[in-house]
């Protein structure tokens, strides 16, 4: 194989351009006068193409970009001592090192060899100062062939010296991502975690617990793991099965932003015998119990968080099915179904439909026996799952505190928040889900840390802590809680439908802050939840001020991932190519009112897109409330136009807001970001 790095191919002190693209492209130029590629251009679209997907900046100073290409036929390494530095992305500063890596398109793995041979020597002061010091290109390349393709090995000793010791094993390492909503978060950090192994040279197997489904790790993978990094928001399903390994555990978002941190910390615990672990659940026979306890890296705020949003996230399922089902039988039967379904479906059958006349329904679409009874059936269908909402938050506000055994209390306990069996117990809401689920899941986790007989160890999960917990909490919530919980709600709700004139448009527009703020995390999942347990009655008045608030978080929520497609297709040249591939999906994202579809473009230039989309979703949620849209579907963005009164103000005000959103980020990326605006208008797509 041709050697992969020569004279010709390393530039000392050089002044390549004031950023990563000019260095690319002049890296590039080196492997062209080299003989080793005829396509300069192919290799530097290649090379901005995997820079787009993550920057290659390293802390100290380094940058390696690389990437797989048909413009060069052999494995490939330039160098160059940057004079003055550059940024390539690193949080501590601009890099004075840069390797361009340029590796076969459909080869081996060969370019991420020579990459994690050189990362692992670039955190060896001994290699980085002898790069900066060395005072020709041929010592630099002795250093570099000396790292890539190092001495080999003495003869063995002599029959009566010690044995050497054996070459120590690649590290292994498992990790678990989640995010509230499993669409983008669990992926990205997924991909980091991956892509920060590689450059520390150990082995990452990573089970993402997302939309799309999840694939346990298997067993003997775990069992050959030195550490396990729980990056999450929510509860991490099945943590049993990491009982004893040293635990990392942290938000989603940080193994996004840090993985290469993540990755030396896990190591680091590995080898402490006093780090943190992963619960052994002496309490189960199944290690279901227990389990939180290897969370001591978590932060108070974080460990909050997570235990919320794994609540909203189960949550959101019962909401969505159980709204969209209520609408489409007041599509149906009309918004008096809600009066006569009882005795709709109790009287009639389909062989034996009622009459509609009788029925005294107004305002149905369809004079129809058939669809009112289909309506009925959707309405009964409908409530039922909406029911269950506040008792799938506090069930799992529960579970993600102390794993299955806190379940069955959460779920009772949330049950007693709605009355669901209506016994005349007081209505603590959604309020009272996320105060019955902490207590629960807080009393089942002490419970589960009491250490008992070994017999009864099995009883433990199944029957003994369900039922001590039950009790208690159930009892303080009947006796001591409910009540102020209640008159809390009761005067929320009251000061809700004082709202009216400037004051609801004040409301619109925070809500709408809210949503676009950090798109499906805490603050917007707050608005979702405050606007989804208004409409939870389903028999209000068109006019109801819950409906509005429904109307102005979904229409607020659709705005980011609409805008921003947009400003893909107006401005292309201001986007990377991987944003302007983004933006083709977030059309569809943003219609269907998921506002993750922005994450990309805000993980990407959070301080020019944020404050952007804040302002385009402040403007739909003021512009909501002033044209009194309301809606009865908490889900489904334009393909629920059924369940929306005022769809001319409903449209008025989504365009307005994607408008001024996407105005806004143009500007911002084409007065502030100076050459690298003009830098991406000659990438290709």
């Amino acid at each position: 194989m041709t050697q992969l790095i020569t004279a010709d191919l390393v530039r000392l002190d050089a002044d390549l351009g004031s950023d990563k693209e000019s260095v690319i492209r002049s890296l590039a130029a080196l492997v062209s006068g080299a003989g080793r590629t005829a396509d300069v251009d192919g290799l530097v679209r290649d090379a901005l193409a995997r820079e787009a997907t993550s920057p290659t900046g390293l802390k100290g100073g380094i940058a390696i970009p690389h990437c797989r290409t048909a413009a060069v036929s052999e494995p490939t390494l330039a160098f160059a001592r940057l004079s003055p530095p550059v940024d390539f992305g690193a949080k501590d500063g601009p890099a004075d090192i840069a390797f361009l890596i340029a590796a076969p398109e459909g080869g081996d793995a060969t370019h991420l060899t020579i990459l994690t041979k050189l990362a692992r020597a670039l955190v060896k002061p001994a290699f980085t100062d002898g790069l900066r010091s060395a005072s020709s290109a041929e010592e630099v390349v002795a250093l570099v062939d000396g790292v890539l393709n190092p001495e080999p090995a003495a003869a063995p000793a002599p029959a009566n010296a010690a044995p050497e010791a054996a070459a120590a094993p690649r590290r292994s390492l498992v990790a678990v991502t989640a995010c509230p909503t499993g669409i983008a978060h669990t992926y990205m950090a997924a991909e980091a975690l991956q892509a920060a192994a590689e450059l520390a040279g150990v082995d990452i197997h990573v089970e993402t617990q997302g939309s799309a489904g999840s694939t346990p790790l298997a067993a003997s993978t775990i069992a050959a793991a030195s550490a396990v990094i729980l990056a999450a928001d929510v509860g991490v399903r099945d943590k049993g099965r990491f009982a004893g390994l040293p635990v990392v555990a942290t938000g989603v978002k940080r193994a996004v932003d840090a993985a290469d941190a993540l990755i030396a910390e896990a190591l680091r615990y590995a080898d402490d015998p006093a780090a943190p672990r992963v619960a052994g659940g002496s309490a189960t026979s199944d290690g279901a119990a227990g389990n939180q306890s290897g969370e001591a890296t978590e932060s108070w705020g974080g460990r909050i968080r997570r235990v919320l949003m794994t609540g909203v996230s189960y949550m959101i399922p019962f909401v969505a099915a159980g709204g969209l089902l209520i609408a489409l039988s007041f599509l149906l039967g009309g918004y008096d179904i809600t009066n006569v379904f009882a005795d709709v479906v109790a009287k009639n059958s389909l062989t034996n439909l009622p009459d509609v006349n009788e029925l005294g329904l107004e305002h149905v679409p369809f004079d129809s026996g058939l669809l009112a009874y289909v309506a009925a059936i959707l309405f009964i269908v409908g409530k039922t799952a909406f029911a269950f909402f506040v008792p799938a938050l506090s069930g799992y506000i529960a579970y993600a505190i102390a794993d299955r055994p806190g379940l069955a209390p959460g779920f009772i306990v949330g049950g007693l928040a709605t009355d669901i069996m209506q016994f005349g117990t007081p209505q603590t809401g959604f309020i009272g889900a996320i105060v019955g689920g902490v207590l629960a899941g807080l009393v089942a986790h002490w419970i589960a840390g009491r250490k008992v007989p070994t017999w009864a160890r099995g009883l433990m999960p199944v029957l003994v802590i369900p039922l001590f917990t039950t009790l208690v909490v159930g009892t303080l919530m009947l006796t001591v809680l409910g009540t102020p919980i209640s008159e809390l709600m009761t005067s929320l709700q009251d000061g809700l439908k004082d709202m009216s004139g400037s004051n609801a448009i004040v409301l619109g527009i925070i809500l709408g802050l809210m949503m676009a703020f950090d798109m499906g995390g805490p603050l917007n999942k707050v608005a979702y939840s405050f606007a989804a347990a208004g409409i939870g009655g389903a028999s209000l008045a068109s006019d109801a001020p819950e409906l509005k608030i429904m109307a102005a978080v979904m229409l607020a929520g659709m705005v980011p991932p609409i805008a921003l497609a947009l400003a893909t297709v107006v401005r292309p040249g201001l986007f990377s190519p991987a944003e302007r591939e983004n933006g083709k999906a977030a059309w569809l994202l943003g219609a269907s009112f998921i506002t993750e579809g922005a994450i990309p473009f805000a993980a990407a230039d959070p301080l020019r897109v944020i404050p952007s989309i804040m302002l385009g979703s402040a403007v739909t949620g003021g512009l909501a409330q002033a044209f009194d849209v309301a809606l009865r579907a908490p889900h489904g963005g334009i393909f629920v136009l059924f369940a929306v009164d005022g769809i001319p103000g409903f449209a008025i005000a989504l365009v307005a807001g994607v408008l001024v959103a996407a105005t806004s980020v143009v500007l911002l990326k084409s007065f502030t970001r100076g050459s690298d605006a003009e830098v991406l208008e000659t990438v290709p797509a």
